[in-house]
């Protein structure tokens, strides 16, 4: 069977890139575009390929995404941006199909998909449906902790992180390394944008010692949430907004399993691109989380899904 679409990665060399043709080698649907090493910087070439792409995945810094959107004159190429470039910008689709319930056919419709940020994926995942429902206000201050593996930090970071692994590595690096201590961190507007937040979130994201895995942790006050809100309300919204989704899944309120341990696994949706979503709540307190992988769900993953759902493809297609 021929190829029925051509897919290029701007940026093939990079952690994002590398995972999105892993994903792809094996789909007889898609025909991989590839770059020669000694032309990757070359403006022609790469014009050329983006425009030969049904679909090009942009997986570069912010600047070099701006640059790269330049290049494109084909009408029908459809580009997946996964920089922070494009995230807030209105004419760009937010590639998160899970979002709200127009979400797919705007990615559908649309040729400039932003792929999401992995803490913001978690983020507004958690409570998008809250704000929708109700039961949290758009002016409600929030905090939220991220922990994530050292991968998201692209190669530099994982070099930094194997090589202290070795007798003699660099101590610090063998412990959780909270970040971003300024405050303000580059997904924080998508956070706000895409769940109507009119308050910046205090977010402390923190790297910690393992390859892969994300939890974002958010605690809630219940007396400050709509009056009546419990628990036990919180669950079941999230339930009611994610009862049909494949890669999203509500597990049972203060979850006995994880309770039964003690300890919350980071990395139990390694490998996968799905999002473990969860209520713990007592005595007028709840705290949400959200685990997925950042390299699946928190990006490539993420990102393919939104191509699958752009091309017409099942939505759970090679994932």
């Amino acid at each position: 069977m021929s190829p029925r679409h051509t897919v290029f990665v701007d940026g093939q060399e990079g952690t994002t890139g590398l995972r999105i043709h892993e994903y792809l080698a094996a789909r007889p649907d898609i025909e991989v575009l590839r770059i020669s090493a000694d032309q990757r910087k070359d403006p022609a070439e790469r014009a050329r390929l983006l425009n030969a792409a049904d679909v090009a995945f942009l997986c570069l810094p912010d600047a070099a995404s701006r640059e790269a959107v330049a290049l494109v004159t084909n009408p029908k190429t459809c580009l997946i941006d996964a920089s922070t470039a494009f995230r807030t910008d209105p004419s760009w689709a937010f590639g998160l199909p899970e979002l709200c319930a127009t979400q797919r056919e705007a990615i559908r419709a649309s040729k400039r998909i932003a792929n999401p940020g992995c803490h913001a994926s978690a983020f507004i995942l958690l409570l998008r449906p809250l704000v929708d429902a109700g039961l949290l206000s758009p002016q409600q201050a929030v905090s939220a902790t991220s922990i994530t593996g050292y991968s998201g930090g692209g190669k530099k970071m994982i070099e930094q992180y194997e090589a202290a692994a070795l007798p003699g590595g660099d101590p610090q690096l063998k412990a959780p390394r909270p970040y971003a201590l300024s405050l303000a961190h580059k997904h924080l507007p998508e956070m706000m944008a895409h769940t109507g937040l009119r308050v910046t979130p205090v977010f402390m994201p923190i790297v910690g010692p393992f390859y892969k895995g994300l939890c974002v942790s958010v605690p809630l006050h219940l007396a400050s949430l709509r009056p009546g809100t419990s628990g036990a309300v919180l669950h079941e919204a999230l339930a009611q907004r994610y009862a049909a989704e494949h890669f999203v899944r509500v597990m049972p309120l203060s979850d006995p399993d994880t309770l039964t341990g003690g300890f919350f696994d980071v990395q139990a949706c390694n490998d996968t691109n799905r999002v473990d979503l969860f209520v713990f709540a007592h005595e007028g307190q709840a705290v949400l989380m959200a685990r997925l992988d950042n390299l699946g769900k928190g990006a490539s993953g993420a990102a393919v899904q939104s191509m699958n759902v752009h091309l017409g493809c099942q939505e759970a297609l090679g994932l």
